[in-house]
């Protein structure tokens, strides 16, 4: 019998990149969760996942909405959708890669090994000048190797299914060797989970040009007018809640909680609700759910243990007060509009109740809700830019993961003069804040208020979501961190102990004030309890107890 010759693919035309695209997207779509799960910090954040999903689905969506597809237009919308779309650090440095490729393959009608060479090449070198320190043993590297395996190809071979197959498998032992470049990877026994993110987008890539079948209809259906935008709360009904009691409490256990009572417990919360989250340790199991009836939880929830923590809101009261909070922020930011421009603006990103509060107080016209567990994108950034009616706007990322995304909005704005102080922390962006002067030039208060933050010592309490080993600590789901700005510096079992233990690193003979802002989940008794055992400890200090009402982080600490 005659064997069947493989036909050699010598070129990638318009519509097999726009199903290339579109296949790489969905690919780490049903990944994000196990690339999450690579991060090395156990916080519950925007993990890596997450971030370069949402960020490559908003310029999917871009793509399949293209009839016609040509590669102009289709690099157009990949560069445009993902520059805009882009969350957390992964995500930018995901659409700069993007970026230089589509630069250098957009005056192309198709896509040979050259091209595609040169493009890779390109996007690598994009990448690379985005970030201002590129550290080694990162998603840098793995499109680096990317970058000379596609090099030493491209005269080797004419075929693109020969060379992108090569060029992947390099990659993937490029990202193999992370943990080798980053003691911390070693550590925690897990390769760079944005390297794994950009390898699993080209396996996508790579699927589709060998021919497997993708859902295609499910991204073109998605109207591309609401790509990266933050949908208005007055969009959606309180009847679209489908479930209104977000209930959360954690069970301490009185009887054997095995793998198959757990996924038994979640089978049950997902017949009453939705958004289940259970989180198992020896003693004590973590709870969420969405539901209409946070009574059946309970009740079942009883039957293993007795109950602690116990937390209840009302969603559609919660999103009523919002949309109300949102109209009148819309109508007062339409008033703004029709005003004079003011020489100065500010935008902040802030979570929690008390802290917007502080930031308005402040002088900030625009706050952007967001933080560490949900990173806004650049088009969050761009859209409150244009909301803000200034000659110069400073941006106050005040989270190391969103710095990036503000940086890419400065450089996409053409209007308005836009400056990023690289504020890391709430404490930070609120020194830079109190700093500013009136009467100084733009460039005086960026030099004063990137002086003035870095005075500022920050720390964070909260709690451990996956089982780690990092900094030297052996760290169990459910335990309590102390996180400095070198890293976790304390860990233990109980809030207010792990609480001074930070601070014990924090305060030295120069310190005179200590800020605590306590989060969603801590009462000001208890705020006020910690206050007092500061006092205690660190009797030199001034202490300050002020309302954060941030989710996840029981308190924030400012040393000064």
């Amino acid at each position: 019998m005659k064997e069947d010759k493989v036909v050699s693919i010598k070129a990638i035309d318009a519509t097999m990149l726009q199903k290339m695209f579109i296949a790489g997207a969905k690919n780490i779509e049903a990944r994000k969760e196990y690339i999450n799960e690579l991060n090395i910090f156990p916080v519950p954040d925007g993990d890596t996942g997450t971030n370069m999903t949402l960020t490559i689905l908003a310029a999917a969506k871009e793509v399949a909405a293209i009839e016609e597809p040509t590669i102009a237009n289709l690099a157009k919308a990949i560069s445009s959708g993902s520059l805009r779309g882009a969350r957390g650090n992964s995500g930018v440095i995901l659409s700069q890669l993007f970026r230089g490729f589509t630069r250098e393959i957009a005056e192309h009608e198709e896509l040979t090994v050259p091209v595609l060479a040169k493009g890779i090449e390109k996007a690598k070198e994009t990448a690379y000048k985005a970030v201002m320190k590129p550290k080694e043993g990162t998603i840098l590297t793995v499109a680096k190797g990317g970058a000379e395996k596609a090099k030493e190809l491209a005269n080797q071979t004419d075929d693109v299914q020969e060379f992108c197959g090569q060029v992947i498998a390099y990659m993937n032992e490029v990202l193999s060797k992370t943990p080798e470049m980053l003691p911390v990877l070693k550590e925690a026994g897990v390769v760079d989970s944005g390297g794994q993110g950009l390898v699993t987008v080209l396996e996508g890539c790579y699927d589709a040009l060998m021919g497997k079948q993708i859902d295609f209809d499910s991204l073109k259906a998605a109207p591309v007018q609401k790509i990266a935008s933050k949908m208005d709360s007055s969009e959606v009904s309180t009847a679209d809640i489908k479930f209104g009691y977000c209930t959360e409490f954690i069970i301490l256990l009185e009887k054997e909680f095995n793998l198959d009572t757990e996924l038994d417990f979640k089978a049950y919360l997902s017949g009453i609700g939705d958004c289940v989250v259970v989180v198992a340790d020896d003693e004590v199991v973590k709870v969420h759910v969405h539901t209409n009836d946070p009574g059946l939880a309970i009740q079942r929830a009883l039957t293993y243990g007795s109950l602690t923590s116990m937390k209840i809101d009302n969603m559609r009261e919660e999103h009523n007060e919002k949309v109300i909070r949102e109209a009148e922020q819309k109508s007062a930011q339409e008033e703004k509009q029709e005003e004079p421009k003011k020489p100065f603006g500010f935008i902040s990103v802030s979570v929690g109740e008390g802290l917007s509060e502080i930031f308005t107080g402040l002088g900030v016209d625009y706050l952007i809700e967001g933080g560490q567990t949900m990173n806004p994108s650049t088009e969050d950034m761009l859209q409150a830019i244009e909301a803000v009616n200034a000659d110069t706007i400073f941006i106050l990322p005040n989270n190391k993961n969103i710095i990036l995304a503000a940086e890419q909005a400065a450089e996409l704005t053409e209007d308005k003069k836009v400056i990023v102080i690289p504020t890391k922390t709430i404490p930070q962006g609120i020194a830079a804040l109190i700093n500013f002067m009136e009467e100084a030039s733009p460039e005086e208060n960026m030099e004063q208020m990137l002086q003035e933050m870095k005075q500022v010592k920050t720390g964070q309490v909260t709690y451990a979501v996956r089982d780690t080993s990092i900094d030297g600590k052996e760290i169990h789901i459910g335990d309590i961190m102390g996180i400095g700005e070198s890293g976790i510096e304390a860990v233990g079992k109980d809030i207010a102990g792990t609480t001074v233990s930070l601070l014990s690193g924090m305060i030295d003979s120069d310190a005179e004030l200590v800020s605590v802002y306590y989060g969603a989940e801590v009462t000001e008794d208890d705020a006020n309890v910690l206050a007092e055992k500061i006092t205690e400890v660190f009797p030199d200090v001034e202490v300050e107890v002020e309302f954060g009402g941030q989710p996840v982080y029981y308190y924030i600490l400012s040393v000064e």
